[in-house]
């Protein structure tokens, strides 16, 4: 069993899309804050989980 899954976000400023792992051991909510990978901009990522699954994936800029 891995303990990491990827989770695929559109970036709220410019709506590419974006990959990133996510540790699924570090609990039910997550809020990671990423740079996106195409304009760098820093991006909310607000993320469920249930066990290993992971439920949702908010993306949102910081200032929001």
């Amino acid at each position: 069993m891995s303990l990491e899954e990827f989770v695929h976000f559109l970036c709220p400023y410019c709506s590419q899309t974006n990959q990133l792992p996510v540790d699924i051991t570090a609990g039910n909510s997550q809020e990671i804050v990423v740079d996106c990978e195409v304009c760098c901009a820093p991006v909310v990522l607000n993320i469920r989980l249930r066990g290993n699954e992971i439920l949702t994936v908010e993306a949102r800029k910081e200032n929001e």
